[in-house]
């Protein structure tokens, strides 16, 4: 499963959830890290929303749910859980 964490530059909210995602034990997944500010199309795209996490499909890329800075990596794995597409 690949997982790309849409984030920029000393955004903190950002730093949080990779820091969680790091600490997630019950779901194996790769994390790929995009820094906005590298393509236009990101910045413009998610300039006011990072983090963004996104499940990379076959054909497409699925936006996860915005899970609160405060949420443990417990309710993050819970989100995890209920919204990943398992693909086979």
């Amino acid at each position: 499963m690949h997982l790309i964490l849409y984030s920029k530059p000393g955004c903190h909210l950002c730093e949080g959830l990779q820091e969680k995602l790091s600490n997630v034990k019950n779901i194996s997944f790769e994390l790929e890290i995009r820094d906005i500010t590298t393509q236009e199309d990101w910045f413009v795209t998610y300039q006011y929303e990072v983090p963004v996490l996104c499940q990379q499909l076959r054909d497409r890329e699925k936006t996860l749910p915005r899970i609160s800075p405060r949420a443990s990596v417990a309710k993050l794995e819970q989100m995890l859980q209920k919204n990943l597409i398992i693909v086979g």
